[in-house]
């Protein structure tokens, strides 16, 4: 694939992947102690959807082409390590007890993330 197709694919993806996020956080609501579940969802969505094109990339069901689409623009615009980093930094400076959320907020992020990723490869035809 040429670089410049490549860079095409990414950049189309990264934005449809922004547009969701953005209107995940329009209707995701926030939870008490401000608990960002808005950028949890986001990232488990991105973790089960990255799980799912990985396994049917593996199993040849879709191109090199859209995998990287897909994975690295949809899913790169749509996950959002930096909103999760700053969210947390906000919780912990807010109080003892919201530091416990930030703390389980990264926990839960974490588990879910990973389970959300083995879930998604199964859900895609992964073997193991």
């Amino acid at each position: 694939m040429k670089l410049g197709f490549a860079v095409l694919l990414v950049f189309v993806g990264g934005a449809l992947g922004a547009i969701a996020r953005e209107f995940l956080m329009l209707f995701v609501p926030t939870l008490s102690h401000r608990f960002p579940l808005d950028i949890l969802v986001a990232n488990v969505v991105a973790s089960l959807l990255i799980g799912v094109s990985t396994a049917r990339h593996n199993r040849k069901a879709i191109t090199d082409g859209w995998h990287l689409m897909v994975t690295t623009g949809v899913m790169g615009g749509l996950s959002t390590f930096s909103s999760f980093a700053y969210a947390t930094s906000v919780l912990m400076k807010a109080s003892m007890a919201s530091a416990l959320v930030a703390a389980a907020y990264v926990l839960i992020s974490l588990v879910m993330g990973y389970v959300a990723v083995i879930a998604g490869m199964k859900i895609g035809g992964h073997d193991h």
